[in-house]
């Protein structure tokens, strides 16, 4: 991403430069038009001030012939000529090129020619008169570089101030952005945005308190309905599924009864079990746990691995595992406890009975593989209460707990089901260092 210095800079250079193209040409065009101009009142001039100056001398027309033969010697530039037949006796203005005499190398030069009708003693004659225009072109040279340069210039002191204002005009918004990266929701302390001399950054420091505290109170009124929740409703719960583990327990009890006290036992477990993970979701989601433990991930998965050993013999499934030494990662313990046991929870429920279970861990992936015969609906997948198969034992929520663990650890989980396999795939790289 480029910095906002850059997007607006980068458009004020290219408009620049092309108002600089386009002006070379103009100013060529522009220049060599008030040269010309400049040098037909010239020559206009010069002819007037010839044919006064020779009428005042007062010669006769044989000595006039002889000033004009004379003429033309020291003045190659200027004829004056008599008046062919046919002449309109109209003037004229045209550029010629030819060679220049006064140069030592002979080159090519243009002239802008002036031709005009003067009269001697009473007696037409043609005057011309020739002004060599080549300098115009040095001049719109020396014209064009200066622009250049002056491009440069203006160009490469735009950047060098913007880059010094910029530190100092946008201090307080980096002052800003850095205390939002500092802010933590968990410690409920609000930002002290400082005062600037910049009204939008005032306006954009009040909206951003303003915000901050409605975050700060929508979060706390959550956390308090979460552990008021965790509290009313788990303890009546227990207490029923205590009264009804007695009651189950009571020999006076027909066969019928006993079935409808079991499934009644059945339900409030899996009711409890749907609220202590509605709760762990709306913590998750309030992001009410510390995430900054180092945790040996090896060692957990080996402990979790061991305490669901029974759930693997129940139903003869054979374990896989392939687990590196020395994987540590940061998070928080208890949720990854709760991924790693709702994972490998989820693998032993779809798995049939004497199939196999693969677990794999690096430091960089956690797989978990288990036996299957088609594919599960990705659509599905991790949406809360979706069920992917006819056991009603789970809660629904399991796979919806592991993405949103995921999803605060910066991890990246993946399905796939190939060789008949169903295998979930979690990236443990926190994909914010990746980038």
């Amino acid at each position: 991403m480029k910095p906002l210095l850059s997007k607006t800079t980068k458009p004020f250079i290219i408009y620049v430069l092309i108002i600089l193209v386009i002006s070379i040409p103009v100013y060529y065009m522009v220049v060599d038009a008030i040269w010309k101009h400049e040098l037909d009142e010239h020559n206009e001039i010069v002819a007037k001030k010839t044919e006064r100056q020779l009428n005042n001398l007062g010669f006769s027309d044989q000595k006039n012939s002889e000033i004009v033969d004379l003429w033309h010697k020291i003045q190659p530039n200027t004829y004056i000529s008599p008046l062919l037949s046919g002449d309109n006796l109209k003037d004229s203005i045209y550029i010629t090129e030819k060679h220049n005499a006064f140069p030592s190398a002979e080159a090519i030069d243009r002239f802008r020619c002036y031709s005009t009708v003067i009269y001697l003693h009473q007696k037409p004659f043609r005057f011309l008169v020739e002004t060599n225009i080549e300098e115009s072109q040095e001049t719109i040279f020396f014209i064009s570089a200066t622009t250049v340069l002056l491009f440069i210039l203006m160009v490469g002191g735009l950047l060098f101030l913007n880059r010094r204002l910029s530190s100092s005009v946008w201090k307080p918004f980096r002052k800003t952005l850095d205390q939002l990266k500092n802010f933590n929701l968990n410690q409920q302390a609000n930002i002290e945005f400082e005062d600037t001399d910049i009204k939008e950054f005032d306006e954009l420091n009040l909206s951003l308190s303003k915000l901050i505290d409605q975050n700060i109170s929508v979060y706390r009124t959550q956390k308090e309905f979460t552990e008021n929740a965790s509290h009313e409703l788990q303890t009546p719960l227990a207490i029923l599924k205590n009264k009804l583990d007695i009651l189950l327990q009571n020999d006076d009890l027909t066969e019928k009864q006993y079935q409808i006290v079991e499934e009644m036992h059945k339900a409030l477990t899996r009711s409890s079990s749907i609220n202590r993970n509605l709760l762990l979701l709306a913590k998750i989601d309030n992001s009410q746990f510390d995430n900054s433990e180092v945790i040996q991930f090896n060692e957990l998965l080996e402990q979790s691995i061991q305490i669901l050993q029974e759930h693997f013999e129940q139903k003869k499934i054979a374990l896989h595992s392939d687990i590196s030494s020395n994987v540590e990662v940061k998070g928080n313990s208890s949720l990854l406890e709760v991924l790693v046991n709702n994972l490998i929870l989820n693998a032993i429920r779809h798995t049939s009975v004497n199939g196999m279970i693969t677990i794999r861990l690096t430091n960089s992936v956690f797989e978990v593989s288990n036996s299957g015969t088609e594919a599960l609906n990705e659509d599905l997948l991790f949406k809360r209460f979706s069920k992917l198969s006819t056991d009603n034992r789970g809660s629904g929520l399991g796979l919806a707990i592991i993405k949103q663990i995921c999803k605060l650890q910066n991890w990246n989980i993946n399905y796939r089901f190939e060789d008949q396999l169903h295998i979930f795939s979690i990236d443990i790289e926190n994909m914010e260092q990746k980038k």
